[in-house]
Formats: structure tokens, C-alpha cells, sequence
């Protein structure tokens, strides 16, 4: 796959990563486009472009750790002391250790769903009408969690439930057209979390996520033979141009969540979902 591929590639994922347009639905877009346009590269649902998505993915995760570096910091910081008082003496459950417990329950309950509905997300790629109709899903569910008034809950009121639910929802933006942020944000307001919450839970939950899939993906992979068009220069390549944009696509994100304007993608989401839905956007086979 020629570089320049890889480098608009890389792009899209960055720009749509934390836009709550489904990075996944862009990328899977854009490849059935350069298949028509000619490019040789793999097709959207093989195994290899699925894990170069994935990878991309993990690039993005660097833009995590560099726009929330301070909330992480704390975290980590004030989970590793939490962890040192309770050997010491006994204390309640530190909240760090209770968040990474709970964001555990959700990458679980991301893991049972993916696994359970795998082959049916993966038909997805395949089929841009499909795409079409999560686009319009994506587009509402952000028209709706936008007129929701102030919400109540701070993380300490995150119960279990709360989290297998926002792990559930995550579950579903494996199919491309459902936004991950989207959904995990949608899902934490509508359970009560305040704005700023729900940002920092969502994304952070995105870290052991991604991660994940990607190893279970490249597993896969493996156990197939291995890439045949994407070596190490493709995939590390995609994942710093990713990175980089990514970590503008945030900060904008989150100035948009705060002051509840995300409903703003929703045109866009539906516009796209009906060039899509119609056939306008010329797509590959």
C-alpha cells in the first residue's frame, strides 16, 4: 500500500477519532473510495486492513495521554499512594482503584458484545448502507444527549450497572458508523454522569479498549499467515500521522462537549448517511 495512502489514512483517523463521527465509518469510507478510484490496497474487511485500522487507532491514544496528561497523572499518582496507605493500614477502596475497577467491568462487557456479534460487526465493513444507517444513529443519539439538562452524577457516583451499560454501548461502536465517543459519552449522560465526567471516563475507557482489540486482532492475523501488503513502515507510519492529528481533534472535542454543542455533527452525520444511503459516494467492492 503506497505511503501516501497510509498518510491519508492516518489523517482520517486522527481528524474523526474524537469528533463523535466514527473515525471507523470514515476510514472504511475512504478505503472503499480508493478501491474504486483504483488504489491497490486490501479491502476494507480483510483481516490486515481491519488490524491497520486497529492500529491507527492505538495512535490516537497518544493524543489521549497529551490532552488529559494532568488528569492521568493524578490518577495514577493518587491510585499508587491509595494502593500504599491500604497496605498499611486498612482503608476504604481509593477512588482511582474503584474507576480502574469499574472501567475494567466495561472493557468486559465491550469484550463480551464484540465477541458475541463479531461476525455481524465485521459484515459491516462491507456494506456502505449499513454504514449509512449507524451514521443516522450516531447523529441522533448526539442530537439527543445534547438537549439533555445539566446532569447530577460526579465519578464517585458510578456504580457497576452504570458501568457494564457504558461497556455495552461501547460494544456497539465496533460497527463502523457508530462513534465510540459518540456512544460512550451518549450512554454516560443518559446514566446521569456531569459533561466533564463522562469526556474524561469515555476516553480514558478507550485506552485498555483499544489496546485490546488491536492484540486480539493481530492474533487473528497471525493465526491466518500474516499481513501480505502492510509491513511495519505502513502501520507505524499511519499511527504517528494519527497521533498528531488526533491530539488537535481532542482539544477541539472537548471544548464542544463542555458547552454542549456536539449536536452540531448531527447535519453532518445525517448528510453523510444519505450521500451514502443513495449511492452518491462512489464505493468499492
Amino acid at each position: 500500500m503506497a505511503l501516501y495512502i497510509v498518510v491519508l489514512l492516518g489523517i482520517v483517523q486522527g481528524a474523526f477519532m474524537f469528533l463523535p463521527v466514527s473515525s471507523t465509518a470514515h476510514l472504511v469510507l475512504t478505503q472503499h473510495w480508493l478501491i474504486a478510484q483504483g488504489a491497490d490496497m486490501p479491502a476494507p474487511d480483510s483481516a490486515e486492513m481491519i488490524l491497520f485500522d486497529l492500529v491507527v487507532h492505538v495512535g490516537t491514544l497518544f493524543s489521549i495521554v497529551i490532552v488529559f496528561r494532568r488528569s492521568l497523572y493524578r490518577l495514577v499518582r493518587d491510585g499508587l499512594l491509595g494502593l500504599a496507605r491500604m497496605r498499611q493500614q486498612f482503608r476504604p477502596v481509593p477512588l482511582t482503584i474503584r474507576l480502574a475497577l469499574l472501567c475494567a467491568l466495561s472493557v468486559l462487557a465491550t469484550g463480551i458484545i464484540g465477541i458475541t456479534f463479531k461476525l455481524f460487526f465485521e459484515a459491516v465493513f462491507a456494506r456502505p448502507a449499513m454504514i449509512a444507517a449507524t451514521l443516522a444513529i450516531t447523529g441522533a443519539l448526539l442530537w439527543i444527549t445534547d438537549r439533555l439538562p445539566p446532569r447530577p452524577m460526579g465519578l464517585r457516583g458510578i456504580r457497576p450497572s452504570t458501568a457494564l451499560g457504558i461497556g455495552v454501548a461501547q460494544g456497539l461502536s465496533l460497527m463502523p458508523g457508530i462513534s465510540r465517543s459518540g456512544i460512550t459519552i451518549a450512554a454516560s449522560l443518559l446514566f446521569g454522569l456531569k459533561r466533564r465526567w463522562a469526556a474524561e471516563y469515555s476516553f480514558f475507557l478507550a485506552i485498555p479498549t483499544i489496546l485490546a482489540a488491536t492484540l486480539v486482532q493481530a492474533l487473528e492475523l497471525q493465526e491466518a499467515g500474516g499481513a501480505t501488503q502492510l509491513g511495519w513502515v505502513e502501520m507505524t507510519v499511519g499511527m504517528v500521522v494519527a497521533a498528531g492529528v488526533g491530539t488537535a481533534a481532542l482539544y477541539l472535542v472537548v471544548r464542544l462537549l463542555y458547552k454542549a454543542q456536539l449536536r452540531v455533527f448531527s447535519w453532518y452525520l445525517w448528510l453523510l448517511a444519505i450521500l451514502v444511503g443513495l449511492g452518491v459516494m462512489p464505493m468499492g467492492h
